[in-house]
């Protein structure tokens, strides 16, 4: 039997909480001792996910994000959530180098990089009601923790 062992955790949409979901998600996964490069990849695509909500999701008014992680085996799924403006077009905002801000000097690479760095990428999204951001990692130096 596989232990389980989860966070839900809720903060204010302010951009300096982007740096304390990084933190709180490395400290979640020590246990699992992932690789430097296993651990640079959960934390930029939290990052990413946590910096839409807030740019995007609430366009710098106040709100609420959730971070919610579980560890089953070697398995990371974290999900990222804001009740804020939502996506009008998911499709072409997950394009590579698009961007609903230019003037932000955005990249429009959040969501490529939450794809090229974690092996799973779900996002769902319903304008005026919020995003969704689920994403997952196996973390394979976990496999031979007992």
């Amino acid at each position: 039997m596989s232990i389980r062992n989860e966070i839900i955790m809720d903060f204010s949409s302010n951009s300096e909480n982007e740096s304390l979901a990084r933190t709180v998600i490395s400290a979640f996964v020590a246990r699992l001792d992932p690789t430097l490069e296993e651990l640079a990849d959960i934390k930029t695509a939290v990052s990413e996910a946590v910096t839409n909500a807030i740019i995007h999701g609430y366009e710098k008014q106040p709100g609420m994000v959730r971070m919610k992680a579980v560890i089953q085996e070697n398995v990371l799924s974290i999900e990222i959530s804001d009740q804020g403006a939502g996506i009008e077009n998911l499709k072409r905002a997950m394009e590579p180098m698009y961007t609903s801000k230019p003037e932000l000097d955005r990249s429009g690479m959040g969501f490529a990089f939450m794809e090229a760095f974690m092996d799973e990428l779900e996002v769902e999204s319903e304008v005026g009601k919020g995003t969704v951001i689920r994403m997952k990692k196996r973390i394979y130096s976990a496999i031979h923790i007992s």
